[in-house]
């Protein structure tokens, strides 16, 4: 009898990164399209000021984007789907950080897509770097790695929330995976044919709302997220998850997965995650 036998899908895979000194190198630069990490930033490169954080709860809420997709009974125009929580679920914290399992009125969570402009990202605290342009990072942990990823159309296939003896394995849906964390993120979309994609989400904790996305991040150019801790008195909390970056290989290519830079933490860092079983439905882009 002949076998069939299939090649084995590519998860996520990292590569030797390099070192960042956010003391010595904190401007974060889009030259070119690829990242650069500079003194002071270079001639004619164009410096933004970082989308600011979260008010706290009860505050007017300032500085928020004046277009996007309203939601009825919110207090401004919100991005993305919006989804009741109708309760949480805590696990004991760990040395790496705290897990919160989020449960929606839903049976199934369809994640808006859409292209990575200023003010889209600006609606889930997030600052659109393009080609010229640059920022200074904050960052409480002084060494970072801008590590490069090449994420397979499969990754988001796994759901590390699992128990021990399934967490590796596929799983037939993809579920929620969001996280906040005390350190900054930089997305550089480096692929040379594809768009990198990443999950975004704003959790209103006390109106029992969160609003989800797909940010399709155009090539050469960067997501900076800034460091997040918890603030139990925030009055929404910004997350986002890049377990599906290669979302783009969906479309009909040849392409099964997609190249990407992401600086973070090599072995550091308090992580905050955010997490929903229900199927998830990801929209491509055209």
């Amino acid at each position: 009898m002949p076998h069939t036998y299939f090649d084995p899908p590519l998860l996520i895979r990292d590569g030797m990164g390099t070192w960042v000194d956010t003391q010595t190198t904190p401007y974060v630069c889009n030259i070119d399209g690829m990242p650069q990490f500079n003194e002071a930033l270079p001639a004619g490169v164009k410096e933004l000021q970082p989308v600011a954080g979260s008010p706290v709860a009860g505050s007017p809420v300032a500085g928020s984007p004046v277009a996007g997709t309203p939601v009825a009974g919110t207090l401004e125009p919100s991005w993305g789907r919006g989804y009741q929580v109708s309760g949480t679920h805590s696990q004991p914290p760990t040395k790496f950080g705290e897990e919160t399992k989020l449960e929606f009125l839903a049976t199934e969570v369809v994640y808006e897509p859409l292209w990575a402009t200023r003010d889209a990202a600006a609606a889930f605290g997030i600052t659109l770097i393009e080609p010229g342009q640059g920022l200074r990072m904050q960052s409480p942990i002084r060494h970072l790695e801008n590590t490069p990823f090449e994420y397979g159309m499969f990754a988001g296939q796994q759901c590390p929330y699992l128990d021990e003896a399934h967490r590796n394995q596929l799983q037939p849906t993809v579920c929620t995976d969001l996280e906040h964390h005390d350190f900054p993120h930089v997305f550089s979309s480096v692929d040379p044919q594809l768009p990198l994609v990443i999950s975004v989400g704003r959790y209103w904790p006390q109106r029992a709302k969160i609003f989800l996305a797909d940010l399709w991040v155009p090539q050469g150019m960067a997501l900076y997220i800034p460091p997040r801790p918890k603030n139990p008195h925030a009055a929404y909390i910004d997350l986002h998850g890049n377990r599906n970056s290669a979302l783009a290989c969906w479309r009909g290519g040849t392409q099964t997965s997609v190249q990407t830079l992401t600086l973070l933490p090599k072995d550091s860092g308090y992580f905050y995650w955010f997490w929903n079983a229900l199927p998830t439905v990801h929209p491509l882009l055209k």
